[in-house]
């Protein structure tokens, strides 16, 4: 049986807005590395589309943005050639080695992946991880938790109907920012 992960970039206030962290090298290459032990990932629409607008067009041209610094460009490489399962209702195709999921589906859909032979699955974002909670399917969480405090959210999982326990099973620093990657498993 596969693992379900999510990770998550935070802020010490628990904002888990995309833009509120600390973009470094050794995030990326982290994040990388967390992309590249799974056997695909599991986006939302909204994280899907942000990545794939970010991402797709540099590993395909290996042309970079003025956003982007070339440390950022084996992350690029590493999350484009990974398979992609997209969650939405409102997308009429994915493409980007990647297959659509319905909503009402979400459920036996996660089942099915993680019942088969792997090494996991990778999840991320704010909407489509609460779903997941909520339904008991989160396997380990890995949260990246930044010296930052943002003031303003999204926060993480906002919402959730109960409690989640979690038994801690180690921690990194993230190179020298200050960031540091804490990691769980659900207990049932």
């Amino acid at each position: 049986m596969q693992p379900l992960r999510y990770s998550i970039n935070i802020t010490l206030d628990g904002c888990c807005d995309h833009q509120a962290g600390i973009p470094t090298e050794a995030l990326h290459a982290h994040a990388a590395e967390g992309i590249a032990a799974a056997d695909a990932l599991l986006f939302g629409r909204t994280v899907y589309e942000m990545m794939e607008e970010a991402w797709r067009p540099v590993a395909e041209t290996g042309e970079r943005p003025d956003w982007m610094d070339e440390w950022m460009v084996p992350f690029a490489r590493t999350i484009h050639a990974a398979k992609k399962y997209v969650v939405s209702d409102s997308l009429a195709r994915v493409d980007w080695n990647a297959e659509l999921v319905r909503g009402a589906d979400l459920e036996e859909t996660v089942r099915r992946l993680k019942a088969g032979p792997g090494r996991g699955i990778a999840t991320g974002g704010v909407t489509l991880p609460l779903a997941l909670a909520e339904l008991g399917l989160i396997d380990e969480y890995e949260f990246i938790v930044h010296p930052r405090v943002a003031g303003h959210g999204p926060y993480l999982l906002a919402g959730l109907p109960r409690h989640l326990d979690l038994r801690f099973t180690g921690r990194k620093e993230i190179g020298s920012s200050g960031a540091v990657a804490l990691r769980y498993e659900h207990r049932a």
